[in-house]
This record gives structure tokens, C-alpha cells and sequence, in this order.
């Protein structure tokens, strides 16, 4: 398998990309959906949090790195059985998913940081709190925060069930060209 993608292949930088934000975005959902009930006395009740921010703040480097890479390796065409339509709702579909994405996690950031605090990434570095004056910014980010990413994981999941159709129902390389193959 090459690492760079080809006109017709998805290379394995681009298919390990995906797979890394994939597993990223499901698990942070599951671990913010998990944190939002922890009560004080929990002993994850300041540990889930911090692992949270750091994954984020991770993610948003890598997602820097597949926009750069995306752009470095230009993604294949479009398989030739896909009419106009098809080609246009995957064109908005992945831009309202990278969209989403970074404004997901500046939200997080917004949130994290609106008391002047940085983030701390698992001890390795600090991103420091550079924006804390929007009036009712920890309250607006959360809102926004909560409700884009339901958003983003069910749209994550059409995003997969098209993928199946396009397997099963169209017949074509849609799905498997994702795996590698």
C-alpha cells in the first residue's frame, strides 16, 4: 500500500487519519457524555475532565495535520458510477465534518479557558488562555459545545451508514477504498 493517495486510492496516511479522528471523536463523545455526571466526590470527577481536554487539544493538532495532509495528498476523484448529486453531498457532508470538528473544539477551548486558566495536555505542554472576556463565555461555549457534538456523532453516523449503502446497496468501492483495498 503507498502512503500518499492516489487518483483512484486512499493512501495509508489518509486511511490511518480517519480512523485516528474516527476513534478519537466517538471516544471523547462517550467520555464527555460519561464526565457530565460524575458528582464532586467521584475520583474521576477531576481526572475525566483533564483527559478530555488533553485528547482535544491532541485532536486538534492531528486534525491541523489531516487538513495539511489533505492538501499535500489530495483525496481520489470521485468513483465513476457517482452522479452530480452524490458528488456534491459528499463534498458538503466532509466539509460540515472538518467545520464541526474545529468548531467543536474551540468551543472546548472557550469553555476550558474562560476563567484564565490554560489547558495542560497530559503534562507535556500548556496552551494558555488567551481569549476569557466574552461575557457568558464558559455558559455559551458549553451550549454550543454540547449540542454540535451530538450533531457531529449522529451526523458521523449517516456519514457511516452512506458508506454501507454505497457497499451494499450501489455495489461500488466507496467503503473499501477506506480500508485500503
Amino acid at each position: 500500500m503507498q502512503w500518499r493517495n492516489t487518483s483512484s486510492h486512499y493512501g495509508l496516511i489518509s486511511i490511518a487519519l480517519h480512523w485516528l479522528v474516527a476513534m478519537a471523536v466517538f471516544g471523547l463523545f462517550g467520555l464527555g457524555y460519561w464526565m457530565v455526571g460524575l458528582d464532586y466526590y467521584s475520583s474521576w470527577y477531576k481526572t475525566a475532565p483533564d483527559l478530555h481536554k488533553s485528547i482535544g487539544i491532541l485532536l486538534f493538532v492531528v486534525l491541523i495535520g489531516r487538513m495539511l495532509w489533505r492538501w499535500i495528498s489530495p483525496p481520489p476523484t470521485s468513483l465513476p458510477g457517482h452522479d452530480r448529486l452524490t458528488r456534491l453531498g459528499a463534498r458538503f457532508g466532509h466539509a460540515f465534518l472538518y467545520l464541526g470538528l474545529f468548531v467543536l473544539m474551540l468551543s472546548g477551548y472557550l469553555i476550558s479557558t474562560a476563567d484564565g486558566r490554560g489547558i495542560g495536555v497530559f503534562g507535556w505542554f500548556e496552551v494558555p488562555a488567551t481569549i476569557t472576556s466574552i461575557p457568558g463565555q464558559e455558559d455559551v461555549a458549553g451550549l454550543v459545545h454540547e449540542y454540535l457534538s451530538w450533531a457531529l456523532v449522529i451526523f458521523a453516523g449517516i456519514h457511516a451508514l452512506a458508506a454501507v449503502k454505497h457497499h451494499f446497496l450501489d455495489r461500488d468501492r466507496t467503503l473499501v477504498r477506506m480500508f485500503g483495498r
